[in-house]
């Protein structure tokens, strides 16, 4: 029999393993989702005005859009390595409700997207443009049709439904309530608007660079006022989205929301804490420093300032009557920062891209050093945003795998050591690591390389949209 201290170490770096591996590739994924729909845009533009500085920019940022597809095919495939590896008896548990989200996530992320993907790459110049641009708008879709599939198995972690207990393990009574939900739709709804989000980041910051350099100026602030037109409308419902993702968050899964705040001890009316210095990883009483807005948090959570917001300390009773002796509240400090710097991040991208928005109006975009500066530091907040959503999303679920029927510790695979998971953690994230920078210093050297050159001689004529040159 494995010592407990090694068992407990094996499932600590099993759950390293997953958390890391899960961040980077949805990192990739949100990229490139985002970029493809960028992309896409930019191309049916060129395809309605025949406006050639739309093809060129089209097939520019297909460079780093291209790219981030191939680094999301690698760390995709290995992530997926890690339920048969080391969380086996959580396959078995799940696997008949597994099966067919993660067969049509596999359909359209190697087969749609893949097939059409290659018919834009190769098809420049054998392919109509009608149907060629189609073909990128399919990739786009099948993008979002991956990203349902993944989240509708996720979501039903969070709060299984349609499914029933047989000789121990879940079995699939009713597809459509896994896959077409309240729950469902709105983590799709806000993943695929934040991917947007990220998207026109990563165009506008390297607008921003090319348009500090001075380089194809007029073309680059149109690159940037696309991506901030697309930023503002996307983040700020994915603002939206995300809200209503708690306000169902606070009636299926408490413990979470109240772990997010820190809040201890229930109130009626509930305050939003802003900001809290002092030990909040257990109920020492109020923190030395705790900004806080009266009754705001029951506002948000039902538009009611007079509304119950039940604590952790209550929650917790209640867990141990319902599921027996144990300790249900996640990681205090991890929930309570994730949700701030989620927000946080969030909020700055919007109001960073509204006014560049409001610069690009008035043609002064390119001619605000700070702004541009800003743009470019800003690359990195999406990938803050995110980290700190799916922290919050995945750890405050804990100490279930699938909430309220499988404990995370009775998932794992019992006869894989801690030696071997560490072993593989090291191998997978060297491969992840290595995979990341040659994609990033790659990208760099394509994107170094400018604009194409343009078929007419000015290179901002009207053309028609015929196909383009060979890619």
């Amino acid at each position: 029999m494995t010592p407990p201290i090694i068992a407990a170490t094996a499932l600590d770096l099993s759950r390293w393993q997953f958390a890391l591996t899960t961040l980077i590739h949805y990192s990739v994924v949100a990229v490139s989702i985002g970029l493809t729909f960028q992309v896409a845009l930019m191309q049916t533009r060129w395809h309605r005005t025949g406006d050639e500085r739309w093809l060129r920019l089209t097939k520019y940022y297909a460079r780093p859009m291209l790219i981030c597809f191939a680094v999301g095919v690698v760390t995709g495939l290995i992530q997926t390595f890690q339920f048969g590896m080391n969380w086996s008896d959580f396959s078995t548990y799940a696997g008949d409700i597994f099966g067919a989200p993660l067969a049509l996530e596999g359909l359209a992320a190697f087969f749609v997207e893949s097939v059409f993907l290659g018919l834009w790459i190769f098809g420049w110049d054998r392919l109509g443009p009608r149907v060629h641009l189609a073909c990128l708008w399919l990739v786009a879709l099948a993008t979002v049709m991956s990203a349902w599939a993944i989240l509708s198995a996720n979501t039903w972690m969070q709060g299984p439904r349609g499914y029933r207990v047989v000789d121990g393990k879940a079995e699939l009574t009713d597809v459509a309530s896994v896959f077409l939900n309240v729950d469902v739709g709105l983590t799709v709804a806000h993943v695929v608007l934040t991917a947007l989000l990220t998207g026109s980041v990563i165009v506008l910051a390297i607008a921003a660079y090319n348009l500090r350099k001075r380089r194809d100026v007029e073309i680059f602030r149109r690159a940037a006022t696309l991506a901030c037109t697309v930023g503002v409308v996307a983040g700020s419902f994915g603002l939206v989205a995300g809200h209503f993702q708690g306000v169902r968050a606070v009636e299926r899964q408490p413990m979470k929301m109240a772990a997010a705040e820190a809040l201890y001890e229930t109130e009626s009316p509930a305050s939003l804490s802003l900001f809290a210095i002092g030990p909040i990883h257990r109920n020492p009483g109020e923190p030395p420093v705790n900004v806080k807005l009266p009754g705001a948090l029951s506002l948000l959570n039902d538009f009611s300032f007079s509304s119950t917001f039940r604590g952790i300390d209550e929650l917790q009773a209640e867990a141990v009557r319902r599921y027996g002796p144990g300790d249900y509240v996640p990681v205090v400090p991890l929930m309570y920062w994730s949700f701030r710097l989620m927000i946080g991040a969030g909020s700055a991208l919007v109001l960073l891209l509204g006014v560049g928005l409001w610069l690009a109006r008035r043609r002064r975009l390119e001619t605000s050093p700070l702004f541009l500066r800003l743009a470019i530091g800003a690359a990195a907040l999406p990938f803050v945003a995110q980290a700190g959503g799916w922290l919050l999303r995945e750890g405050g679920r804990q100490p279930w795998i699938v909430q309220g029927l499988l404990r995370t510790a009775d998932g794992r695979s019992p006869a894989v050591s801690a030696f071997a998971v560490g072993t593989s953690l090291a191998v997978f994230l060297a491969i992840y690591g290595t995979v990341v920078v040659v994609a990033l210093r790659t990208a760099r050297r394509e994107l170094a390389h400018g604009l194409p050159e343009p078929a007419s001689p000015d290179g901002a004529g009207r053309i028609a949209p015929a196909p383009a040159l060979a890619y």
